[in-house]
């Protein structure tokens, strides 16, 4: 695995798949000064936090027993949107994907103790277990999807502040899903183990993980890089995720993080402590990406890729005009313009309420940076979450888009 450093200098495009929007901030103002938080009606409801300990298997059961009404629901829903997407019986699709690939091995090697957790949510829910796997494979899936079809169609937005002396780091996203996830957000939150810290994790209901933080101030955004090269024997996206959550330090985090075989494209918005750092991440390699040259206190992306230039044949012609600035009017693109354009100060002039106001943004109508959920809609924001990394740490949470939910804010058992 190869790890290189790259400064964009076309600051005003970056990547393109999955419907999210990272930030990681430690403190900044919001365009104009000006709000976007809409009239439309609020919404009052709170994200589930499912408490779970114990060992690994004895968290998933409690996990699928908690859950089982609202997973059953979700992989049914998820079914559906398998059938209508592709036009063939979502089982059938399913096996095909599963002959097609082979994640277990690396998740074997890298996060046995997951798959202890896999089996202890399909006992408690009823699930057979590899329907549970299956689902914890989004990414991975649209993948496969698009080996097949060449269709990439979602986005997200990621954004990073190292602390300074106003404000501790933080790392934020609004987490952009499909439809069918609507109504099934859940905060899990893990008690510490001998070998785990505690952790908090925005899922879904039989979902691993989305993104999280942990008590050591180490926590991870991520966003689709559909363009980068993949792998059918790599490391699934949620179990890179529940990996770094799982470790006790930076340095452990980011060695996980560049050394494991990537089993889809990504970018990944890590944040430890007072630092963030951002990197595309594909089967073959891990490139640093700095939005600024020379500048690393400050990161965010959204769904294409400028650092890493190991992508997928048919992705080349288009790689090649992002690098020519000539994709400007594109979803992820537009996005990252927007967030070029609000967080275009120092470091230290951003606070948590800039960082809210650019995750509640909308500043193409058409390719906005918050997205609400509409019934007959492709994707929304499923959540918006922003942690906080230094002193007391936290998690802050919507349930849906942040422009009609307000943000509740969790904390660790014991501060460090």
């Amino acid at each position: 695995m190869k790890l290189r450093i790259y400064s964009n200098k076309h600051s005003s495009f970056l990547p393109i798949f999955l419907l999210c929007m990272v930030l990681v901030c430690s403190s900044q103002t919001y365009l104009s000064g000006q709000s976007t938080f809409t009239s439309a009606a609020p919404v009052t409801k709170t994200v589930p936090v499912i408490e779970l300990n114990g060992t690994a298997y004895n968290r998933g059961l409690q996990h699928g027993t908690q859950l089982k009404k609202e997973i059953a629901e979700v992989f049914g829903k998820w079914k559906l949107n398998i059938r209508s997407a592709v036009k063939a019986d979502p089982d059938s699709t399913l096996t095909a994907f599963r002959n097609a690939t082979n994640f277990k091995p690396a998740t074997e090697k890298y996060v046995p103790d997951v798959l202890k957790e896999l089996k202890g949510i399909a006992d408690g829910s009823g699930q057979s277990f590899e329907d549970v796997f299956a689902f914890q494979l989004l990414d991975e899936f649209w993948v496969y999807l698009d080996n097949q079809f060449n269709t990439a169609n979602h986005h997200c937005s990621g954004i990073g502040v190292s602390a300074t002396a106003n404000h501790p780091a933080y790392i934020a996203q609004n987490m952009d899903l499909e439809n069918y996830m609507h109504g099934y957000q859940v905060l899990l939150h893990h008690e510490a183990t001998d070998q785990e810290p505690e952790q908090y994790i925005l899922s879904c209901a039989g979902l691993i993980a989305i993104n999280g933080i942990n008590e050591n101030g180490i926590g991870l955004c991520v966003n689709t890089l559909m363009d980068l090269q993949a792998s059918p024997a790599g490391l699934p996206v949620a179990f890179v995720v529940r990996g770094i959550l799982g470790k006790q330090n930076g340095k452990d985090a980011l060695d996980f993080l560049q050394s494991v075989k990537h089993a889809s494209g990504q970018n990944y918005i890590l944040g430890i402590k007072d630092s963030v750092y951002d990197f595309e991440a594909s089967s073959n390699q891990v490139v640093r990406f700095l939005p600024k040259p020379g500048e690393s206190n400050i990161v965010y992306h959204t769904n294409h890729a400028l650092a890493n230039h190991d992508v997928k044949d048919w992705y080349k012609k288009y790689h090649q005009q992002v690098l020519a600035d000539s994709t400007k009017n594109g979803n992820s693109e537009v996005r990252f313009a927007s967030l070029n354009q609000r967080l275009n100060k120092q470091a230290s002039d951003i606070s948590t309420d800039i960082i809210k106001t650019t995750l509640r943004s909308k500043d193409n109508l058409t390719n906005p940076v918050c997205r609400v959920y509409e019934e007959n809609g492709a994707g929304f924001t499923f959540s918006s979450v922003i942690y906080t990394l230094g002193g007391k740490r936290s998690v802050q949470i919507t349930y849906g888009s942040p422009d009609q939910s307000e943000y509740k804010e969790y904390f660790f058992k014991q501060a460090k």
